[in-house]
């Protein structure tokens, strides 16, 4: 299950393009953890780009890929992450080509906003957690202290806001966490008539968001390590979509 689109959005001063806003869902990682920064395959598609229309502004945004991998390309090898780059790059560049220009006024521009109070997953603790922190790992990839601010979070009512862009007939919805991507295809599907796009991983509290079936499947992105949600989750997120993109 993918979104195979690359979806690209260009704002444009009469023929003069000001920038372009992508979106691919996918691990926006190759190989990863060698200790040396990388953009990955995401960033150096940008950049090539960035180099064949300059003086312009390009920004690229991860969609829901929480549960998609980058398949033949992630296998450790180095020279596979400037082939994927040329890839995602030759998508950029068709979709960036494909474009359909139309004259937007303030009534045509809109943001809204959708805040959301998402599940605590039933594995964390509080009082477990603040004993753990003595015994903590600075090197844990993930450890008690972010589960701790992230159970703190909850229980301070603190809500996460879902946003929505509106350009004339385009919806870009703005999501929490690693974000499964059946969340981007229900969203597409809500509006066939409308262009819809899905940038996630903006609140990265919540770690991975899977769908309600999918905590029940198991696996490590649903995991006790990786979700730090409960399934019940697909509905809030679901309903706040919905409303955003006005479903009647």
């Amino acid at each position: 299950v993918i979104d195979p689109e690359v979806s690209s959005i260009s704002f444009w001063n009469g023929e003069q393009p000001l920038s372009v806003l992508t979106y691919y869902a996918c691990h926006p990682q190759s190989y990863y953890r060698t200790g040396v920064p990388s953009p990955d395959f995401p960033g150096i598609a940008r950049f090539i780009r960035g180099q064949d229309v300059p003086d312009v502004l390009h920004v690229h945004f991860n969609g829901a890929g929480g549960n998609i991998g980058a398949g033949k390309y992630n296998d450790g090898a180095k020279e596979n992450r400037l082939i994927l780059a040329r890839r995602l790059a030759d998508g950029m560049r068709r979709a960036y080509e494909s474009t359909e220009k139309f004259p937007v006024g303030p009534s045509d521009i809109g943001w809204k906003h959708q805040p959301v109070s998402l599940p605590l997953g039933k594995h964390l603790r509080r009082k477990d957690l603040e004993g753990n922190l003595a015994d903590w790992n600075g090197k844990d990839y993930w450890s008690s202290p972010e589960q701790l601010a992230w159970v703190l979070r909850c229980e301070n009512g603190h809500q996460i806001d879902i946003a929505c862009l509106s350009l004339g007939d385009v919806r870009v919805l703005h999501m929490p966490g690693e974000l499964f991507v059946e969340y981007q295809l229900a969203a597409k599907a809500m509006r066939p008539d409308l262009h819809v796009a899905m940038a996630a991983y903006g609140d990265y509290g919540p770690g991975y968001i899977g769908t309600e079936i999918a905590y029940s499947q198991g696996g490590y992105e649903t995991s006790e390590r990786a979700s730090k949600v409960g399934p019940g989750s697909e509905k809030v997120l679901m309903d706040a979509a919905a409303k955003l993109l006005e479903v009647e």
